[in-house]
């Protein structure tokens, strides 16, 4: 599957966030200036083609829905960047944000929160 066009992942987020949404739905949750409704409309469709979304139809009106998570897209593509670019190593990921400055040591925290939160809730 080719990745998503930073347009159709905007769109893709709002319809993960939403569950389930029309067009017109879509449209609104965007930033503006927002697209008009017949290029929302055919996106969507071409993204049905790609196979990341499916559809209801209800006459004339379509509403779209995710044919994958956001977790399983998400993999998909970070993945080979992962093994391409830092050798497959999560420490690599986070040596280079730490010395891009990009992540702060509050964050760092966070995220040793989260991991040792997993590691307590695996010994239970």
């Amino acid at each position: 599957m080719k990745r998503l066009t930073e347009k159709e992942e905007a769109i893709m987020t709002i319809i993960w966030q939403l569950e389930k949404a029309f067009a017109k739905e879509v449209m609104e949750a965007l930033p503006e200036p927002r697209p008009h409704i017949n290029t929302i409309s055919t996106t969507m469709r071409r993204m049905v083609d790609k196979g990341y979304l499916k559809v209801e139809d209800f006459g004339t009106t379509h509403r779209y829905y995710p044919a994958m998570s956001k977790k399983d897209y998400t993999q998909s593509f970070i993945k080979p960047v992962l093994a391409g670019l830092f050798g497959n190593s999560i420490k690599n990921v986070v040596a280079f944000f730490a010395e891009e400055k990009e992540i702060s040591p509050d964050e760092l925290k966070e995220i040793i929160a989260m991991i040792e939160g997993e590691k307590t809730e695996e010994k239970k």
